[in-house]
């Protein structure tokens, strides 16, 4: 059952948006809002970052479940990790939320922007600005910027953390018992995480095998 919320209301002159999702425990909460505001949305997953492919299809599989049970159209966008490598390429050692980072919203955006440029949409935005562990402003900048590539496009900046947002995520995530992904998903991220791991004498990250709700 839903919480009892407030209607969000799109931009003046949109009717419907595109969703990038990074994924379903982060998209969970967005997608609740925009079904209880009766916004006509639409689902893109483009992430290329996302590694290995394993750990890719887990986190899609995941959301496509999650847009199948409320009947959410969800495009499933290519996974061309080669490009991604490419574009990373002398950023390897680059820390979270360095140009490693603003090089994959952009790109993932760049793609978003142009689906919704192709398609009819006058308005996008992302399900990764939910996450404390991103930075907004960072998000926000590579969507205006992919935008701003076309006429009458917009990137929504809207705040999905308000409201007790990231406290529903959470909330979702255990009810729908979504995979619980454990690093930020490129390869460097895993790299670093497990490095940070072993320093601390913890074990590494076992892909498929954490689930919200089973702790």
């Amino acid at each position: 059952m839903m919480p009892t919320r407030n209607k969000l209301t799109l931009p003046e002159g949109c009717d419907k948006l595109l969703l990038h999702s990074c994924c379903a425990p982060c998209s969970g909460e967005v997608m609740e809002a925009l079904i209880f505001s009766e916004i006509d949305f639409s689902i893109f997953f483009y992430n290329p970052n996302i590694h290995p492919l394993k750990e890719y299809e887990l986190r899609k599989e995941e959301n496509i479940r999650f847009a199948d049970k409320y009947n959410i159209p969800f495009i499933d966008a290519d996974y061309d990790k080669d490009n991604w490598f490419a574009r990373a390429k002398g950023m390897e050692d680059e820390p979270e939320r360095g140009v490693r980072c603003s090089m994959c919203f952009d790109m993932r955006f760049e793609r978003t922007a142009l689906y919704a440029f192709e398609h009819g949409f006058t308005l996008f935005s992302s399900s990764l600005g939910i996450s404390r562990w991103k930075d907004m402003n960072q998000i926000n900048e590579s969507g205006i910027k992919a935008a701003s590539a076309y006429p009458n496009l917009d990137y929504w900046t809207y705040n999905w953390r308000k409201d007790n947002g990231s406290k529903r995520m959470i909330e979702i995530s255990k009810v729908e018992k979504f995979y619980q992904q454990e690093y930020c998903g490129c390869a460097y991220s895993l790299r670093d995480t497990n490095q940070w791991r072993k320093s601390k004498d913890r074990p590494v990250i076992k892909l498929g095998v954490k689930y919200y709700g089973n702790e």
